[in-house]
């Protein structure tokens, strides 16, 4: 019983933790960049202000209501989950995964659930700015998550000549994504490089 208490109390922390300073890097770039503002860190590394309705690393698939509703299930499921395992004697390290995971999740419904209730939609360069409750640029469940981290590691332009693609300029890695996500991949990573066989047990 101690150390299912010190594992849920664990858990819980590290799943606070992490929705924390996720949402605090989110409030600050928003409030204090605009809207594909970029700022240079390195020549592989740009804080770049981005939103997206879609799901993860700024892809957009599904319809944003759908969207909303299948990561709140999905984080009641996990939790669900997660406090089941802990019962049944669960190893830290898959702990900590599941935790990433589920925090993640739920940060990034943080942003869908309110971002669109409490903040601003200004023109560049204007930022963003908190409003009144209800008063913001969209619905309940309909808010935009926020990215911002972006790593253009390699790049080059495609010779003329090749089929499809010729001409065109490659970036490597492009996609654009927050904590929350990083959370998520990392812990679903390691699920399945350290974890599978308990996963499909």
């Amino acid at each position: 019983m101690k150390r299912q208490l010190k594992q849920a109390i664990a858990s819980a922390v590290l799943a606070v933790g992490i929705i924390f300073i996720d949402q605090a890097i989110k409030v600050t770039v928003k409030t204090s960049m605009y809207l594909h503002q970029s700022i240079r860190v390195t020549d592989w590394f740009q804080i770049l202000f981005t939103e997206n309705d879609g799901m993860a690393f700024g892809m957009e698939v599904f319809d944003k209501w759908f969207l909303t509703s299948f990561r709140i299930a999905a984080v009641a499921l996990l939790v669900c989950y997660i406090y089941r395992n802990i019962k049944q004697g669960i190893g830290w390290g898959y702990l900590v995964c599941l935790t990433m995971i589920t925090a993640g999740a739920a940060g990034n419904i943080f942003d869908c659930l309110f971002y669109g209730m409490i903040f601003n939609n200004p023109p560049a360069p204007m930022v963003a700015e908190l409003v009144p409750w209800g008063t913001g640029y969209g619905q309940m469940m309909l808010g935009r998550v926020v990215d911002m981290f972006y790593f253009p590691l390699v790049e080059w332009d495609w010779p003329q000549g090749m089929p499809f693609v010729g001409g065109g300029h490659f970036i490597f890695f492009s996609p654009i994504f927050n904590l929350a996500d990083a959370c998520i991949s990392c812990g679903v990573i390691a699920l399945i490089v350290f974890f599978n066989q308990k996963m499909f047990k």
